[in-house]
């Protein structure tokens, strides 16, 4: 099968935002003017196309970024929808990973929410080039250019806007396109019949100075450009066009639009911007690898006749085809029943059917080119990051970063028939999750499941008894605490059973000091003239990261420490690769107590949006828990206040700020780093730990 859209016309897009900013309906209509959904879904009958977990569709939010592809002005546009509650990072995490380009939407009410800024950050820390849009203009309180500096002020970004609304609120009736200097007036309500008409009289003012800005935006992108702005000459439409879609691949600028998708309003001109200014992957740098046998830095360009390699960003479990693996090709084509090389785990695999994904329905093609998004059935060994790349080419693309969890629940199956299934089904959500952690605790048995946050594990409890019919019984909220140490050590460990027959012989004298915040665990050898022969110093390194598993205080995980290996000694025949791995055991725990042990709780960023009157008592609660508030602002008729809560205060905060605030007051939290638990409550917890 043919390629049937040439590269220069693929855009991959995702579309990001805050909760409540009409996410999912702006996909929705989307798909409906692209032709791919026959009759809109609303998420207010729960019957969105992307929504399609039933979780979702009852709550309301997005969870799973489902991939689809649609077609607009001879374009395909493959949209990956990414979730804008804070519990589900990771998905944004992945989805951005895997795009191009991306649309970001904004409430024209609330503006730049603090979830905003979150996904935000994510997309320049990969280079993203964004547009953005305004949506919900016919809500009451809708503010198109407070909008705007707010995208300016909080996200330090460079927003011009290449629309402005024609109306307000109830009146809102269409747009005015500041390219091609023409007002747009929308006839219905499906959206379908719009007019162009000459601008408003009462708007030729507010037209002509942000037509100014945009034209000085767009001269600034380009030399030539320039030099014809300067020297009053009229640029054409394609001139703007093209400098807007320069400097947003730079992103040097974002380039702002404005609509109410639920009035389906402003979603055609918003399709025509992804044509017009996001980027194809041929306007992408290459993307950047490793040869996996030289560690050679490498790279692959966006091209068919390059070797094929492509990131697996997804793994769901499907009720009818089993595991589905969904990729991205970067270079190079792939058809389907090829074999394939995972050269992260240097496993070679075969792909069975290559499905492109509507969002809810499927259609199996033969072969994916550079620049598509697919899902492989029958990878048995790929998980999410995996490079999956063509055999004779290896090459391992940049994996993603996930966070660590921060909350586990205890969760114990009903009866002997759930117990079977719950293993399994825990094993297939971690495989899809990569933030979500399966362990079981070595002194009482129990298993634990781990998470970004409440909703997160909530969301996962229900996916086991609706998918996998499994029934079980959650325990309390656990904190994930850690463990570090404030000072340093020199320390001895010796592991010595000499007593007939072989014996056990293994001798370190190892130093511990503390790292910064966020570094983990470094390990250094300076063994010097073979004191301790090479092969065991592994061993030693095993031993110690066994040990840091569980700490010396309470047994929690023991992070951002510096073990230096600095001596020892060994005996020709009784030394083993076991003894030093005990001696390092034994070492790293004599060390661990003596360099000031501490214990650290996660602390979470808190935002909270309340009306003026309930702030006083919203403050003084935040302070009862520990929190440190960081500053006050307001917004729209409410106060939203910045605070630092430590996360074993915060369960059962969306109950209590309910009844302070008479249900008007939300809030959002997200993980932020970890500190040191004060003295007194780290007694109380040690205390419990031990079983005191």
């Amino acid at each position: 099968m043919p390629r049937q859209f040439p590269l220069e016309k693929t855009r991959n897009i995702g579309i990001m935002a805050h909760i409540d900013a009409g996410k999912t309906t702006t996909t929705e209509r989307i798909l409906f003017y692209t032709g791919r959904v026959h009759k809109i879904g609303e998420v207010h009958d729960g019957a969105a196309t992307m929504d399609w977990m039933v979780q979702e569709q009852e709550r309301g939010i997005t969870i799973t970024s489902a991939a689809t592809t649609c077609l607009w002005r001879d374009h395909r546009i493959n949209i990956i929808d990414t979730p804008g509650h804070v519990d589900f990072t990771v998905e944004v995490e992945r989805s951005l990973r895997v795009l191009d380009g991306a649309v970001a939407v904004f409430c024209s009410v609330g503006g730049v929410e603090p979830q905003s800024e979150t996904v935000w950050r994510q997309a320049d820390k990969y280079g993203v080039p964004r547009i953005a849009y305004i949506n919900k203009m016919d809500r009451v309180g809708a503010d198109f250019f407070r909008g705007v500096s707010m995208i300016a002020d909080r996200l330090g970004a460079n927003p011009v806007p290449v629309q402005i609304p024609i109306g307000i609120e109830d009146t809102f009736r269409g747009l005015v396109d500041l390219v091609r200097n023409t007002a747009i007036i929308y006839v219905d309500d499906l959206g379908t019949r719009s007019e162009e008409t000459a601008i408003p009289e009462d708007m030729l003012e507010t037209v002509r100075e942000y037509r100014e800005k945009l034209l000085e935006a767009v001269a600034e992108s380009d030399e030539e450009l320039m030099v014809k702005y300067l020297e009053g000459e009229e640029l054409t439409v394609e001139e703007i066009k093209a400098g807007i879609r320069k400097a947003t691949i730079a992103v040097k600028m974002i380039p702002v639009l404005c609509g109410s998708s639920f009035k389906n309003k402003g979603v055609q001109p918003l399709l025509d911007a992804v044509v017009d200014y996001l980027p194809a992957p041929t306007d992408v740098p290459a993307v950047r690898g490793v040869d996996p046998e030289t560690g050679n830095e490498d790279q692959r360009s966006s091209s068919d006749t390059e070797p094929f390699s492509a990131l697996a960003f997804k793994i769901m479990a499907d009720p009818y085809v089993g595991k589905l693996t969904f990729f991205r090709v970067y270079s190079g084509k792939l058809n389907s029943g090829s074999y394939v090389y995972n050269s992260t785990k240097g496993k070679r695999e075969r792909i069975g059917r290559i499905l492109q994904m509507h969002a809810n329905h499927r259609e199996e093609v033969s072969e994916v080119y550079t620049g598509d998004i697919a899902a492989a059935v029958g990878l048995k060994e790929t998980t999410t990051g995996d490079t999956l790349c063509d055999e004779a080419h290896p090459i391992i693309l940049e994996s993603m970063q996930f966070p660590e969890p921060v909350i586990s629940v205890a969760i114990e199956p009903k009866t002997k028939a759930d117990q079977e299934k719950m293993g399994l089904a825990l094993t297939k959500l971690s495989e899809e999750d990569p933030t979500f952690r399966v362990h079981t605790e070595a002194e009482t048995g129990q298993t634990l499941i781990s998470g970004m946050g409440e909703l997160h594990l909530e969301i996962i409890v229900d996916r086991l008894l609706r998918e996998f019919k499994v029934d079980a019984n959650v325990g309390r909220p656990q904190v994930a605490y850690k463990e570090t140490v404030r000072g340093t050590a020199k320390v001895e460990g010796k592991f010595v059973r000499q007593s007939g027959g072989r014996g056990q012989y293994g001798h370190v004298w190892l130093e511990l000091e503390p790292l910064e915040p966020g570094q983990g665990y470094e390990f250094v050898n300076k063994i010097v003239g073979g004191v301790i022969p090479r092969e065991y110093i592994p061993a030693v390194d095993a031993g110690i990261q066994e040990a840091m598993a569980n700490g010396v205080l309470a047994g929690y995980p023991v992070i951002d420490v510096r073990i230096i290996l600095y001596d020892g000694s060994y005996h020709e025949v009784d030394s083993s690769e076991m003894a030093f791995k005990i001696a390092g055991s034994i070492g790293f725990k004599a060390g661990a107590k003596k360099a000031n042990p501490v214990l650290l709780e996660p602390v979470m960023k808190v935002e909270v949006v309340v009306p003026d009157e309930y702030m006083g008592d919203v403050i003084g609660d935040l302070n009862a828990r520990r929190g440190r508030v960081e500053g006050m602002e307001p917004r729209s008729g409410a106060q939203v206040i910045r605070a630092h809560v430590p996360l074993a205060e915060m369960f059962g905060y969306a109950t209590d700020l309910r009844s302070r605030t008479q249900g008007r007051g939300t809030y959002v939290m997200q993980f932020s780093h970890y500190d040191e638990v004060p003295r007194n409550i780290a007694d109380e917890i040690i205390t419990k730990r031990q079983g005191g």
